[in-house]
């Protein structure tokens, strides 16, 4: 990668994050200041992605969300940005879609286009608990020298769009049932589970981490007036902070460390 100090102009980065049911203040902070790293990065910021136009002209897009529900023509616009050679960081749930029933919490397939362009729809997580994470690419630079590590965070049961060509990174193994989610049987033969991956997608990727749960004592409102902890989980971790900063580096288009 080039010594940033040589570069002339400005890059033009957007932050999308926003949602339900997470502490999205913390999580814009956090990821602001990992941008802010990059001298010559200039970053706006949305809690949707209302103002599609402007983000699809952005040099390169971070995501942060949960049940943001992007409109057909938004998936559409980020799918053309994907496919013409843009580079796209989305992290946790910026996969999901999420309804509460009595039947227990839903993940309707509501954005097709979506979910194909990223590679993932989340469906359940089973209650947080500790985890290991296994490193499934220790020669790609975005991960190397990264040891597996535990981590106290959500542990994502996804379906997947073109399993095949997804270039996976990181990954962990689980069996068993997700509580409190309506498909929660994830007792099948394949108990492997994607925690970070590249989505090859036309000209560009996606880059999808499912970690970075976080969660205070006020966003579960809908729920409950005051959640009773503050949940930090993979924030804690120096190996997620540093997976962030490799992160940034690749979606300001480096292909090495």
């Amino acid at each position: 990668m080039a010594d940033e100090t040589t570069h002339a102009t400005r890059v033009n980065a957007w932050l999308v994050a926003g949602g339900k049911y997470h502490d999205i203040d913390f999580a814009r902070l956090e990821l602001l200041k990992l941008i802010g790293e990059h001298e010559h990065v200039r970053t706006q910021v949305s809690s949707t992605w209302t103002d599609i136009d402007a983000i699809v002209a952005s040099d390169l897009i971070i995501s942060y969300t949960c049940d943001v529900r992007p409109t057909v023509e938004q998936q559409e616009k980020m799918r053309s940005y994907v496919e013409n050679g843009g580079r796209w960081l989305a992290l946790h749930g910026t996969n999901s879609a999420l309804e509460f029933t009595a039947d227990g919490v839903n993940a309707p397939r509501c954005f097709p286009v979506w979910a194909e362009t990223l590679g993932s729809q989340f469906v359940a997580h089973p209650p947080i608990r500790p985890y290991t994470v296994e490193n499934k690419a220790p020669d790609h630079w975005l991960v190397a020298g990264i040891e597996a590590f535990e981590t106290d965070d959500e542990l994502y049961n996804m379906v997947y769009h073109d399993r095949d060509a997804l270039e996976v990174h990181l990954a962990t193994h689980w069996s068993g049932e997700a509580a409190g989610f309506v498909e929660s049987d994830w007792t099948g033969d394949d108990d492997m589970h994607l925690v970070q991956y590249v989505r090859p997608f036309g000209k560009g990727a996606v880059l999808y981490n499912t970690l970075g749960h976080c969660r205070g004592h006020w966003d579960l409102t809908e729920r409950v007036p005051y959640y009773p902890s503050v949940e930090r989980c993979s924030w804690e971790i120096p190996a997620y902070h540093e997976l962030l900063r490799r992160g940034i580096r690749w979606a300001l288009g480096a292909d090495s460390s």
